[in-house]
């Protein structure tokens, strides 16, 4: 007999689905009972009545004539078995005749009589039978009563759900309302420190260290902007219209070997970078900052960091100490030697809103000073002629809505402002040189602007810098012959500007050395001009900052 290699020669009523409502008279033939009980030993007998009681079947599954695919030929003659007389046999299957044909429909006779040990359907009831066979009378049997539904676990649940709810809305809706309200809940000295759980009494003595306050809890700590260091004497100045100034920040740096790592000082902080906007020489090291007999110190090295030849530092007060008008002074002995072109010490001011060194914070914002709304905040503004490369102002007045702005409405930018930054005369004197400068964007037609409104009051001291700009920055600027004895420590001399913020005529720049006036202009010397309008004194809160660059 050949074996069957596809379902369709099995047949037409080779079929596993059980059906539920078969009745007896419709069911199909037991097979088993066709079959005689006795020893499969008489081949003869068993071959022929085998063969006999097959064709009562109703149908055979190996014999679907149906079916074309069917190449099985399933006789009397090949449906018997032939077992030799002297074969050996298992004793517990001498009286179990063997079926040929496995009947493993749904429903069918059990197997395990004919000799097969796995089963093929079971009868008995499953745990989840009620899950998947759904009766009619389930909604009043299995209805959940009172009791059920206010079970202890019914309820700790709601509980906890209620609890969860009311906490979420508590953290998402109402301390984001409360907040943007302002309501403070809890106030900040309501629960007074003697009041504190662990406090007083119930501290160990261990634990409690200069309680009745017999000692200062700080020792020689600034308790003010001022240094308490700061003469008397040197806390006001006069103003160059004849304004008195009074001191309002101060630091003699007279503290020996303070370091300015970040988070070491209130008001100053020395980065640990390079400064790519100028392409310096130098890396900055906090190490190269720090003070020594009554003065800081930026030191300039020549040996290998990070790849560079040189270190040296710089010292900012960036988002730590602001002001907005009034006057910058410092005291400065300058590294020599004097006239030699080298070094390039300064010491100026920038608009907070730009990072020194960090590029994406003062592009589109250094060395802009602009309120209106005009070519003077395009890219290049607007002009061909190669004057400006500037990206264009970044925090325009005119902006998109929804565009990041910090005042909409309001042009911002960084301008700068410089006390001094010090280079050497060309003319062979050597003679250093130190310009004081206003360097702002957008420019007046070629950097130019209207002297009518500066002045300079001894041409022997100070002069209009010829340099007035470039594709970057315009400078009203003026330079300035230094005394070769203010170099290497030999003696210090003051060095300042003052400015009244504004678009006005009231409002100006001033820069002094000694004491002494060098250059003043107000700001119609920058007002409209070309394509461009009024440009502004600075009216951005400005930090502090000193370099010695090579």
């Amino acid at each position: 007999m050949a074996t069957p290699r596809s379902v369709r020669d099995l047949g037409r009523d080779f079929d596993r689905y059980y059906n539920p409502f078969e009745t007896p008279s419709q069911s199909t033939t037991d097979l088993t009972a066709l079959l005689p009980r006795h020893s499969s030993m008489d081949s003869s007998r068993h071959g022929g009545e085998a063969s006999g009681q097959m064709s009562r079947r109703n149908s055979n599954p190996f014999a679907d004539e149906s079916n074309p695919s069917n190449h099985l030929a399933i006789t009397p003659a090949t449906a018997a078995v032939t077992i030799p007389g002297d074969a050996a046999l298992d004793e517990k299957h001498i009286d179990v005749p063997f079926f040929p044909y496995l009947d493993d429909r749904l429903g069918a006779p059990g197997t395990e009589d004919q000799g097969y040990t796995f089963p093929l359907y079971w009868h008995e009831k499953e745990w989840d039978d009620d899950m998947h066979l759904p009766m009619v009378d389930d909604d009043v049997k299995l209805k959940p009563t009172l009791r059920e539904r206010f079970s202890r676990k019914n309820v700790l649940d709601t509980l906890g759900l209620a609890f969860m709810i009311i906490g979420l809305l508590c953290v998402f809706i109402m301390l984001p309302v409360l907040s943007w309200s302002g309501i403070n809940i809890i106030g900040y000295n309501d629960t007074p420190l003697d009041q504190m759980w662990g406090y007083g009494d119930n501290e160990p003595t261990w634990a409690t260290v200069n309680a009745t306050r017999k000692y200062p809890l700080l020792k020689n700590t600034r308790r003010g902007l001022i240094d308490p260091d700061t003469p008397k004497t040197e806390r006001s100045r006069v103003g160059v219209n004849g304004d008195k100034l009074n001191l309002v920040f101060s630091d003699e740096f007279n503290d020996i070997n303070r370091t300015f790592y970040a988070g070491d000082d209130p008001y100053w902080y020395a980065p640990d970078f390079w400064y790519g906007a100028t392409r310096d020489l130098e890396w900055y090291d906090p190490d190269a900052v720090t003070t020594w007999d009554g003065a800081l110190h930026l030191q300039l090295d020549a040996f290998g960091n990070h790849g560079l030849q040189f270190r040296s530092g710089m010292l900012n007060s960036w988002n730590q100490l602001c002001f907005k008008g009034g006057m910058m002074e410092v005291s400065v002995s300058l590294p020599g030697p004097a006239g030699v072109h080298a070094l390039w010490p300064g010491v100026w001011s920038l608009g907070n809103l730009g990072k020194p060194g960090y590029l994406a914070t003062t592009e589109g914002t250094w060395p802009y000073t602009y309120n209106e709304c005009d070519a003077g905040i395009t890219p290049n503004q607007s002009d061909s002629s190669g004057m400006n490369k500037l990206p264009g102002q970044k925090l325009a007045s005119c902006v998109c809505p929804g565009q990041d702005h910090p005042t909409p409405g309001k042009g911002r930018g960084a301008p700068e402002i410089d006390v001094i930054e010090v280079s050497a005369d060309y003319s062979g004197l050597g003679l250093g040189v130190a310009t004081q400068s206003y360097q702002i964007a957008p420019f007046d037609t070629w950097w130019y602007p209207n002297v009518d409104f500066m002045e300079i009051p001894d041409y022997s001291l100070s002069s209009l810098n010829t340099w007035t700009g470039g594709p970057f920055q315009q400078a009203v600027s003026t330079t300035t012959m230094l005394n070769n004895g203010w170099y290497d420590g030999k003696a210090y001399q003051r060095y300042a500007f003052e400015y009244v913020p504004g678009n006005t005529s009231d409002s100006f720049i001033a820069w002094t050395v000694a004491g002494e006036e060098m250059m003043k202009f107000d700001a119609r010397a920058i007002g409209p001009n070309g394509n461009v309008g009024q440009r502004i004194i600075s009216e951005e809160v400005c930090f502090c900052r000193s370099t010695l660059e090579s």
